[in-house]
């Protein structure tokens, strides 16, 4: 059989790489045709044929300012060759090319968000500093078309399946899409449970960007007096110190392996994700430490945040909501060994297994 995978681009490590990468774990024969690869952003893929075209001319920095030349490229590229196509994607992969003897599985980790569910905070801050009025203006002049091409390529699939019961309803929404939901894989075995760990303050870790909203964090740490640490870096980094203002409660650390990061889970009373994601893979890094979530109660933490088991909710992305979750928390509550066993369901054997089988059952009609 004749297998090939798809990705919107493939220049930096990410949680959407992981899901490539298992899918290419599990198709290690099969090419990766892609926008623009960058082996100095992610060299997970050395052993692979990752196939690119003329967008590869461009620098991978500058890949968010193509998405309609993006949109052409996969619009334009032709699969028809293989028996199975398995696009991993958030944005244009799923526009591609497939005959009808080509069965085509999109792995969509949700609709294009700058296009539908999170496009009035893209236009609120696009992530670009001093020129984002520029690329509010043009992103707005060109935002029409883009939705009725993206919307046209969500219907060239054969088969939808996701991440979480949350983007299965964005899919639903903006796709009018039915979409199986099969967890993304997490490298659970990499962060250990350690016990008899002191606990001080709260942890944070994750790509410091705008909608990750750490910000909120620090704000509720300093006004619940609690101590916060904040790993990683990204292009927020400079304002969240600012937002720190010198207090002695915020910590900043860089980004950290996965021992390491263990280490600091085993010392915290709780992970908090500030954020509406999709799904979320570091909460999910700290459950499997046994390490228990305070979470904003949207998004893909509904799926495997229990209150009260292993995590607790915070209802409004407001500081003063998240801050009141953080002074009532009491981490002497929970087991962690629970905690930790509460994340096993999506190690990536998992992942790969449950994927293999929606693929043998769609394969075999």
């Amino acid at each position: 059989m004749k297998v090939a995978i798809v990705c919107d681009w493939l220049t930096n490590v990410g949680g959407a790489e992981k899901v490539l990468l298992a899918v290419h774990e599990m198709f290690p024969k099969a090419p990766i045709y892609t926008s623009q690869y960058n082996p100095k952003g992610i060299d997970w893929f050395k052993d692979a044929d990752v196939l690119t075209g003329k967008l590869q001319k461009i620098p991978s920095k500058l890949r968010r300012l193509i998405p309609m030349m993006r949109q052409k490229y996969f619009e334009k590229l032709d699969l028809s060759d293989y028996d199975l196509v398995i696009s991993v994607t958030g944005a244009e992969a799923k526009a591609i090319k497939c005959g009808p003897n080509t069965t085509h599985i999109c792995y969509c980790h949700v609709p294009t968000q700058y296009y539908w569910q999170m496009y009035d905070d893209y236009v609120k801050n696009p992530g670009f500093g001093i020129f984002n009025p520029i690329v509010r203006i043009c992103f707005k002049a060109f935002v029409k078309p883009l939705k009725k091409a993206d919307f046209a390529a969500a219907q060239r699939p054969d088969y939808f399946v996701t991440i979480s019961s949350y983007a299965a309803d964005m899919i639903k929404k903006y796709y009018k899409r039915e979409a199986t939901v099969i967890a993304p894989p997490v490298e659970t075995n990499k962060f250990p449970y350690i016990k008899d760990a002191t606990r001080d303050g709260f942890v944070n870790f994750s790509r410091q960007v705008s909608w990750k909203r750490q910000d909120l964090a620090i704000k509720a740490c300093i006004k619940a007096g609690k101590k916060l640490t904040i790993i990683g870096g990204g292009p927020e980094h400079k304002r969240l110190v600012k937002e720190a203002n010198g207090s002695r409660l915020i910590t900043f650390k860089p980004t950290l392996n996965s021992d390491e990061i263990a280490k600091e889970l085993a010392h915290a009373e709780a992970f908090i994700f500030p954020s509406m994601e999709p799904f979320g893979i570091a909460p999910v890094e700290a459950l499997s430490a046994g390490c228990p979530v305070i979470a904003y109660a949207q998004g893909g933490a509904l799926d495997y945040i229990k209150d009260g088991i292993n995590g607790a909710f915070f209802e409004q992305q407001t500081v003063a909501s998240l801050e009141k979750a953080i002074k009532i928390f009491d981490g002497s509550k929970y087991d962690r060994k629970v905690i930790a066993k509460s994340a096993q369901d999506f190690d990536v054997k998992n992942f790969k297994d449950k994927l293999q089988k929606f693929i043998d059952e769609k394969l075999a009609k």
